[in-house]
This record gives structure tokens, C-alpha cells and sequence, in this order.
């Protein structure tokens, strides 16, 4: 036991590692309210280098968290990938020029990767968490971690503090160390992650011989391409170039095989190469074109490419890792960051809501089943994409190939979850685009109330809360405007449907944001909008017609293009953007039993 002199503190959510991971769970549970410090060992945050591409989806997640205006402020977007092969009279040939995202060009409102190093992703949400009092505390680190109990009774209650992790402040040395008492701890402390060893969690998978080195500079260059992507081929494998903001540019340099490994050991020696040799390599592969850097470098490593995941993400739904610390694969297709983040964004509405009492603490379970099948999918693919860029000898074909093919997985839209307690495809049919496991698409609807063009995912607010996008069809016919309010009578009246689900002091829109969506046309919705059920008119701001603004330059086609049937279909969309579940309007009773399963009835 501790001695009497140490402190002891009891938290709901203690985070272990402040790097984006860490950071969008802390941001996101401080701002729903939960009681969440976040401790890190560096004593200060990251500030070059590291991590730099933000994908597509997570763009669209740092939207859904007001977040993403003021990245896009400060980074850079890359919209042209170019490819290059060696030319018949030596140096290099253009290849070809094409769009960097390969995905349809609507599907996402963010059509390109956007590059901010890794220090300006975390000031976001350091700022952003200071709006509610919650700052990192540093440099802490942590010594010991316990689950105190095996007594299922006591996991299952989610008042319960369970976990025990022993924290030392590195700047008070001869002070005695903290005893944490938390309801649950997340370890987002990277690669080589203290919590996962801790447990002893084991990662599964291989390392390579592939030794890659990566350098960020500010180039003195005639090269015309050095504001796009661009894959180039060198003697050791191949140079990608990535622009970033400002006038810098980061390289991706394949080494000669097992560069830098010593024999020995077999481990990786990093005293063994430096900025000069990555730079070397590059100088040669851009040949005719000149490059050297205008000052010395701002940040450079080397790494062997692993591709391993966690064997579990979770130690009975009371610790749990995320990011790097449970799944690490090679960076060229600029993942690392935004897997580690949408790990997070994931969790914090699940915890939000077992904190809170409203959901069975069951729900965490679906972290592992979603987040881990995603990861394994990303290992897979990062076995099939990696070592294209490892060959000597590349077609600009083959690589262009590999980025059309995993266009879905590498922007982040692609991604579905599998069926589990909070996806349930089994009405898809009545909305074969809006696809359960997968995030909503991007549409323009109209606000009724004063015409004003909305994208779909603008109303997705990471707020915890679970969306309902009402489909009433048109209600300018009185059979659906019937329909339409038997759905409001029977899901969304007090006392019947989805109110059971409502914890008792609470009104509705706590748990449920409900959206109007009909197929009336602008014009014609002023005349019946007051004609619907307060439910589904619960404010002016909640109704919304698939039709054009008064201009016909915005919006129009959302039924069509979702696939929706217009007799009338409810759509769950999950907190996190994701669709859980769809109901057509006579079986109402399917969406009882998809939020039965996970949240609590109020007594």
C-alpha cells in the first residue's frame, strides 16, 4: 500500500499520452462534460515535425467538432499527385498528373489530403480543451497501473473506480507520487506505448528490413513539381515528395535495404545515418532538377517499417489503447495520424454515454470490435501498398494503380464498420446509399425556414448526441403528412417510443437531435411546415426539404441520390457520423429494439 503521505485523486477518464489520439478523446469528453485529465511525459508539447497528412474523413470529423476552419486556416491542401519514371537519356520523365485523393470527386467536401505538422494539430486542440478548463499536465510519468478487481458486479458499474495508476510529477522529484482512482484509463502513449507493456499486451505482426528516412525542409529547388506529390524512383526504392505549409516540403527517402541496422542486434541504429544522407539520396533521384535545403533541416528520423497490431485493444472495457500504441504500420500513405485519431473520436461518445448512466457499459465493447477490424484492414492493406514503394524499379502505372485501389481506405470515407450491437443493416434496402457501418455522405439540403443550402454533414455535430434524420417523403400529400405524424406520435412522443431511452429530467433533444427531411419543394413547404407535429418541428432550424435554394444553385436530388424511400424511412446516425441503423415508417418498432440493446431505459 502507499504511504500516508501520497496523494490520492479520483478522475472519470484519466488519459495516458497527450498526442492527437490522446488529445481528440480529451477535447472531446471535456467538452461533453466529462471529468477527464490527461497526463503526458514530454514536458512540452510537440512543436516540429512528426506526424503531418490529415485525410478526408478525418477532415470531415474535426468539422463535426468545430474544429476544422481553423486548420484549414493554417496548413496546406495537396490536390496534384505527380508520377515520375527514369528517362531513356537519364534523369527523370513525367509520367503523369492526377488528382492526389482518388475517390469520386463528390464524394467528400474535403477532395484532396491537407498537410499540418502534427504540433499545429495539437495546439487545436489544446486551445480547444482551455475553453472548458482542461489543460495537459506534464511532465508527468507514469510508474504503475492495476485493475484493483475481478469482481464483475463492480466492472459493470460504471460509478466504480476500478483502476489504479501511480503518477510521478518529473519536476518534483522528492515529492511523493499521486494515486489516481479512475473509472477508466485510455493509453494513447504511442509506439512504444508504457500501458500496453504494462499489461502486457502483446502486438502481433512483422517488421521489415525496409528502412525508410524522412526529412522536413524548406527546398532551394528548380524542380516545377515541389508543391505537389511526388513519386520519384531512386536506386534504393523510391523519393516521395510531400508539400507542406508554409514554403516547406517533406521527403520520404527509401534507404538501401537494412541501411542503418546493426548486424548484431538486428534493431535499428539511428546513430548510423542522418539528415545528409537522406538528403543525398534525394539530390540523386531528382536529377536534372537541383535541390538543396535553404537552412539546416527542421526535423528528420529514419524507421523501419513494422506492421503489427495490438492483440487486444482493451482490458475488460476499463483500460483501453489507442493510435500507435495498437497499431503501427508504415506512414507513406499518411495514416498514422488519423487512424490514431478516429480511434478516439470512436470512443469518447461511448464513455460519454456510460458515464453519464444512459448507456449500458456493454456499448464499450463495440471500441474493440469496430476500431481493431479497422486496424487489421489497415495492416492488410499497408502489406500491399509498402513494399510498392520499396521496389528499384517501379512503373509510375503500378503506383498509381495502388492509389486508385485504396482510394476508399487511405481518405478514410471507405471505411465500414462490422455489424454489432450499434450496426444493424438489416432494413438497408430502404436507403441503399446511406450505408449502415459506414459514415453519412455528403448532400446539400435546404433549410425550409429561410432557404438556406446546408451540407448534410454540417448538421452532424460530434455533440454525443445520436441524429435521426427523419425521411417523411412529400408532405404536401396528406397521406404522407398521416404518416408523418403517426412516426412522431409513436417514436417521439413523450411517454412512448424513443422517450424511454431519455434519462428522467431530460427532454429528448439530450439524446436525440431530430431532423426533418422532406421531399415538399421549397416553395411549396411554407404552406404545410405548420401542419407538422411539433416533433418534427421542434425548432426552425430543424427542417429541411430535398429540393434547390431560391438561386437553383444549391441542393437537390437527396433522395435520389441516398437511395431513400420516399413512403417514408428513419435514418440513425450514430454520434461519431456514422449510420447505425434505418427503419422504414411501419416498422418503427426496429428502432426499440436497436436502442435497447445498448441504452438504458429510464425508470
Amino acid at each position: 500500500m502507499p504511504p500516508s503521505s501520497t496523494k490520492n485523486s479520483q478522475v472519470d477518464v484519466l488519459i495516458i499520452g497527450a498526442g492527437p489520439s490522446g488529445l481528440m478523446a480529451g477535447n472531446a469528453l471535456a467538452k461533453a462534460g466529462i471529468n477527464v485529465r490527461l497526463v503526458d511525459i514530454k514536458p512540452v508539447p510537440v512543436l516540429v515535425g512528426q506526424a503531418d497528412g490529415i485525410q478526408p474523413r478525418t477532415l470531415e470529423v474535426l468539422q463535426s467538432y468545430g474544429l476544422a476552419q481553423r486548420v484549414l486556416a493554417e496548413g496546406f491542401q495537396m490536390r496534384i499527385a505527380t508520377f515520375f519514371e527514369p528517362s531513356p537519356s537519364g534523369g527523370l520523365e513525367l509520367k503523369d498528373i492526377v488528382p492526389d485523393v482518388r475517390i469520386p470527386a463528390l464524394a467528400t467536401h474535403y477532395p484532396y489530403e491537407f498537410l499540418l505538422h502534427q504540433g499545429g494539430i495539437e495546439a487545436i486542440f489544446l486551445d480547444s480543451m482551455k475553453t472548458v478548463g482542461v489543460e495537459v499536465e506534464r511532465p508527468i510519468e507514469p510508474t504503475s497501473i492495476q485493475l484493483t478487481t475481478n469482481d464483475p458486479e463492480v466492472l459493470k458499474d460504471p460509478t466504480s473506480h476500478p483502476v489504479r495508476v501511480t503518477l510521478k510529477n518529473l519536476n518534483a522529484p522528492d515529492e511523493p507520487e499521486e494515486v489516481v482512482h479512475a473509472k477508466f484509463v485510455l493509453g494513447s502513449d504511442g509506439a512504444h506505448s508504457w500501458v500496453r507493456k504494462a499489461l502486457d499486451i502483446t502486438m502481433i505482426g512483422d517488421q521489415t528490413d525496409s528502412v525508410w528516412g524522412v526529412i522536413d525542409i524548406v527546398p532551394v529547388t528548380d524542380f516545377p513539381y515541389i508543391r505537389c506529390k511526388a513519386v520519384i524512383p531512386a536506386n534504393s526504392g523510391t523519393v516521395i515528395n510531400i508539400p507542406r505549409e508554409g514554403d516547406k516540403t517533406r521527403l520520404y527517402v527509401q534507404m538501401k535495404e537494412k541501411a542503418g541496422i546493426d548486424e548484431g542486434t538486428g534493431r535499428l541504429d539511428k546513430n548510423k545515418l542522418g539528415p545528409d544522407d537522406i538528403l543525398n539520396v534525394v539530390k540523386e533521384s531528382f536529377h536534372p532538377y537541383s535541390l538543396k535545403a535553404a537552412e539546416e533541416c527542421e526535423w528528420w528520423t529514419i524507421y523501419r517499417v513494422g506492421q503489427r497490431v495490438a492483440e487486444k485493444f482493451t482490458i475488460n472495457e476499463r483500460i483501453f489503447i489507442s493510435g500507435d500504441a495498437c497499431h503501427t504500420h508504415s506512414p507513406k500513405a499518411g495514416q498514422g495520424m488519423n487512424a490514431s485519431m478516429n480511434d478516439t473520436h470512436n470512443l469518447a461518445w461511448k464513455l460519454a454515454h456510460v458515464l453519464r448512466g444512459w448507456a449500458d457499459i456493454s456499448l464499450l465493447k463495440t471500441y474493440e470490435i469496430e476500431r481493431r477490424k479497422y486496424a487489421e484492414d489497415l495492416i492488410n492493406f499497408d502489406k500491399e501498398f509498402a513494399p510498392v514503394f520499396a521496389k528499384k524499379a517501379v512503373s509510375h502505372e503500378e503506383v498509381k494503380k495502388t492509389f486508385e485501389k485504396f482510394g476508399g481506405m487511405t481518405s478514410g470515407i471507405g471505411i465500414q464498420y462490422p455489424p454489432c450491437a450499434i450496426v444493424d443493416a438489416e432494413n438497408q434496402h430502404y436507403a441503399k446509399n446511406l450505408v449502415v457501418g459506414k459514415r453519412v455522405p455528403p448532400q446539400t439540403i435546404v433549410r425550409s425556414a429561410d432557404g438556406r443550402p446546408f451540407e448534410v454533414q454540417e448538421l452532424l455535430f460530434a455533440d454525443t448526441r445520436f441524429k435521426l434524420l427523419i425521411f417523411t417523403g412529400d408532405v404536401l400529400v396528406p397521406e404522407q403528412m398521416k404518416k408523418a405524424r403517426k412516426v412522431a406520435d409513436e417514436l417521439l412522443t413523450e411517454g412512448k417510443g424513443l422517450s424511454k431511452f431519455v434519462p428522467p429530467g431530460k427532454d429528448l433533444s439530450a439524446v436525440f437531435d431530430v431532423l426533418t427531411i422532406s421531399k415538399t419543394k421549397l416553395k411549396m413547404m411554407f404552406s404545410v411546415v405548420n401542419d407538422l407535429p411539433k416533433a418534427l418541428n421542434s425548432h426552425w432550424t430543424k427542417v429541411f426539404v430535398d429540393d434547390k435554394d431560391i438561386l437553383e444553385l444549391y441542393g437537390g436530388n437527396a433522395y435520389n441520390n441516398y437511395e431513400v424511400d420516399p413512403a417514408g424511412v428513419v435514418v440513425v446516425v450514430r454520434p461519431d457520423g456514422y449510420v447505425g441503423k434505418i427503419a422504414p415508417f411501419d416498422s418503427l418498432d426496429d428502432l426499440d429494439s436497436y436502442f435497447a440493446s445498448f441504452l438504458k431505459v429510464s425508470s
